[in-house]
């Protein structure tokens, strides 16, 4: 019980430091480059940023009364914790913009556009690593997406590009271009912070030299392998054997060329994994 307490409060203050962590480099990102320049991003930022833009409205008002709406799905869609966690981070974050002096750093728009989207996408995704969000447009796209055919990143995408187009409209086609630049950026470094570096990718192999392909990834990758039983359904029916392996991106090109040299015939599959608890893959270093 001891053991589980010690855990549970490990945990809490590891969620505490991502999101205060992701709170002060969206800050940064923002009063630092976005903000000072007329730039916007994409997301539910974007659409404050671009309101004030317009309006001369303060952004750090907007922030929170542009993102209400996405708290209260939240806590309908996904949970108490998750709204209350979402509802400090963005206040806080509202508070950090009012109060903290970050100064310009520059003003070439290539360096604002990627810089601003690196910093405020490592806000976003530190954030999301701590359990909450401070732009609501992923809760959005999870309401609609249970609702609809579309995927979640379907419905980002297409709320990204209406928003960059009010952008082209309302304001020039030049500062829309560049919210894309921004929002790449962005978008990239969420991937990155939330996914990790390492990205997993799943790989099923199919081969009549299955045994040897499973002795490399065992004895040379120091990987595990599952191995599950099928059926071939194409031709002359015969069982065999399917080998499924867990290796991160960096390995995927020592994985590939090993599998061509023992069998060019071989049939794989690759799918990536967004995250995984335990196993092989992360008891061992890279090699």
């Amino acid at each position: 019980m001891a053991d589980r307490a010690e855990n549970k409060y490990l945990h809490l203050i590891k969620e505490i430091l991502f999101i205060g962590a992701g709170v002060t480099s969206a800050c940064f990102g923002l009063k630092s480059f976005l903000m000072p320049n007329g730039f916007i991003d994409g997301g539910v930022t974007g659409m404050s940023l671009l309101i004030t833009k317009l309006t001369r409205l303060e952004l750090y008002y907007l922030i929170v009364i542009i993102n209400i709406p996405f708290v209260i799905l939240g806590f309908r869609q996904i949970g108490k914790t998750f709204a209350v966690k979402t509802s400090i981070a963005i206040v806080l974050l509202s508070l950090m913009l009012a109060i903290l002096p970050f100064e310009p750093i520059t003003h070439d728009k290539l360096l604002i556009a990627f810089f601003g989207g690196l910093f405020l996408g490592a806000g976003i995704g530190l954030a999301m690593r701590g359990g909450c969000v401070i732009d609501g447009t992923e809760v959005l796209a999870l309401y609609i997406s249970r609702n609809s055919v579309l995927t979640v990143g379907n419905i980002i995408l297409i709320l990204n590009i209406l928003i960059f187009c009010v952008a082209a409209i309302l304001v020039n086609i030049e500062t829309a271009l560049y919210a894309i630049l921004t929002y790449l950026s962005a978008s990239n470094t969420i991937d990155y912070i939330v996914n990790g570096i390492e990205q997993y990718t799943g790989v099923t192999i199919i081969s009549d030299k299955n045994e040897d392909i499973k002795a490399f990834i065992i004895n040379d990758m120091k990987r595990g392998v599952t191995i599950y039983k099928g059926e071939g359904g194409y031709g002359i029916k015969k069982d065999i054997d399917i080998l499924y392996t867990i290796v991160t991106k960096i390995e995927m090109s020592k994985l590939q060329t090993a599998i061509r040299q023992i069998d060019a015939d071989a049939f794989v599959v690759q799918q990536q994994i967004a995250d995984l608890k335990g196993g092989v893959v992360k008891k061992h270093a890279l090699h």
